[in-house]
């Protein structure tokens, strides 16, 4: 299949079967770039100088289905209404722009939405500081709408291990087994990208719902913390999770991850904090660039991951999660969301069937929210909302 071929090729199948994108942090960018300001950042207009996201690029790419992450940075020290903030940020957009986003709380929703040719618009909280130790509080962030939580950020909680921290309770304490088994009976679906990979073996031996892995790639091909280790990646067929493949370059390329700690300490060393994308931190950045260039992640790279990802995971395990607008740097080719067609190019020329990226695109993430709705109403005729607390069950 020739290159022009196989991206018409690609084009077609996602109108059928469009992508379902774990993790685009939109809203994150809104509040640091414009504080919420919808009007200083019309996505009904192109957006390219300013965020990877906007409604036309979202058609191009052909995305039915987007996870919008509510995240707040686990340091602020009032985690839970900056929270609320990003679900509000969520909800002005979907009344907003109406034609183009539906909100989505349900599988069903989700299949609806692609029915209407409308993106079916989910929330997914990152990190379980935007719970503060609270069960409630996490129902309460389920009744607004937010359909997984990742169980950390960066760092550390009291009830979780971070992959990128020093561990401290070991992967989850008791406080953290019962935070799963919530969200199992809510109906949340419990999100392991950016955990330990002794979270994720805890969480795993734990849930009696399927998993996410909302933006994870495999770390036998790039040895990140962050990414996905083979012996659990060869726990979600029993599981029936996904591991939704993230594009960010340091998570993917290896030459990527030792430059991206060397610019990380320049952006320390210039008093921004390493992950701020805001236009002074972004000046410090280019400088850094310009001076050591940057090695560069593409389709291919991320390509990859989803070939060592189906070998040890299986078909049925795998999606995508772009984490757009959440990262400074993209693969060349993925450069924002119009650019999913090609990473389904490549995978056709790789061989990949339509029913094998079917399911990478659609069919896999709405069957998992499907699972958690299912386990959710049989664990509400069985258990009662739980009134634990880390004091209780963590001493």
């Amino acid at each position: 299949m020739t290159a022009v071929s196989s991206l018409e090729a690609a084009r077609e199948l996602l109108r059928e079967f469009p992508v379902v994108d774990g993790h685009n942090d939109l809203p994150w960018a809104l509040r640091e770039q414009v504080r919420y300001d919808l009007d200083a950042r019309d996505i009904a207009a192109p957006q390219g100088a300013h965020l990877h996201t906007d409604l036309p690029r979202l058609r191009e790419g052909g995305v039915g289905a987007q996870y919008w992450s509510v995240y707040v940075r686990s340091d602020l020290p009032d985690a839970v209404p900056a929270t609320l903030e990003q679900i509000d940020c969520v909800r002005q957009l979907l009344a907003r722009y109406p034609g183009d986003l539906a909100p989505a709380l349900t599988a069903a929703d989700m299949e609806a939405a692609r029915a209407e040719g409308r993106i079916a618009s989910l929330m997914g909280a990152e990190g379980g500081h935007s719970i503060a130790n609270s069960l409630a509080t996490l129902r309460a962030l389920y009744a607004l709408g937010v359909r997984y939580m990742t169980l950390t950020h960066n760092d550390n909680i009291a009830w979780a291990d971070s992959a990128t921290d020093e561990p401290n309770v070991g992967g989850l304490s008791a406080f953290g087994r019962e935070v799963v088994r919530e969200m199992n009976r809510e109906g949340m679906l419990v999100d392991l990208s950016h955990v330990a990979a002794t979270t994720m073996r805890d969480a795993l031996d734990t849930t009696a719902a399927p998993v996410i892995f909302s933006h994870s790639s495999a770390r036998a091909i790039c040895d990140h913390p962050r990414n996905i280790p083979d012996d659990v990646l060869e726990r979600l067929p029993a599981n029936g999770g996904v591991a939704m493949v993230t594009f960010v370059p340091k998570f993917v390329l290896q030459a990527a991850v030792d430059w991206t700690a060397e610019a990380d300490d320049n952006m320390r060393a210039h008093g921004f904090h390493h992950l701020d994308t805001t236009a002074e931190a972004m000046k410090v950045h280019r400088a850094f660039e310009e001076r050591n260039p940057r090695p560069v992640a593409t389709v291919a790279t991320v390509a990859d991951h989803l070939d060592h990802m189906r070998e040890v995971a299986g078909i049925d395990h795998l999606g995508i999660g772009g984490d757009y607008d959440g990262t400074a740097f993209t693969p060349e080719g993925l450069s924002d969301v119009s650019g999913y067609p090609n990473l389904i190019a490549e995978l056709l020329d790789r061989g990949w069937s339509r029913s094998d990226l079917a399911k990478l695109t659609w069919q896999n993430a709405v069957r998992v929210l499907g699972a958690a709705e299912d386990v959710a109403r049989d664990l509400r005729t069985t258990r009662a909302p739980s009134n634990a607390t880390i004091e209780s069950l963590d001493g």
